[in-house]
């Protein structure tokens, strides 16, 4: 049987901590600061995928580049989305 190389055990290591970070702190009443509580641990998750999983830390500027330009489309999108929601009127209407 052959182990896992180092880095992807303490890899995964850290997304089982963060995981069980964010069940634990899912059940805290942080009120309005438990949105960005958890969007902090969720970052920390994609960016140990991103350097660890996709190679990122491995690869030359370009490819990083191409990997943040991605990641900034992808949240450009779902800020649009959030904007949207947020933006339109009550659905489905009251009742008259």
């Amino acid at each position: 049987m052959t182990w896992p190389p180092r880095t992807l055990a303490i890899a995964w290591a850290a997304l089982l901590g963060l995981l069980s970070l964010t069940v634990f702190l899912a059940y805290q009443p942080l009120g309005a600061f438990n949105l960005w509580v958890a969007l902090a641990i969720a970052s920390a998750k994609a960016l140990i995928v991103a350097a660890i999983f996709m190679e990122l830390r491995e690869r030359s500027g370009l490819v990083i580049v191409f990997a943040a330009a991605g990641f900034f489309w992808l949240a450009l999108l779902i800020w649009l989305a959030g904007i949207d929601f947020v933006s339109r009127p009550q659905f489905p209407p009251p009742a008259i």
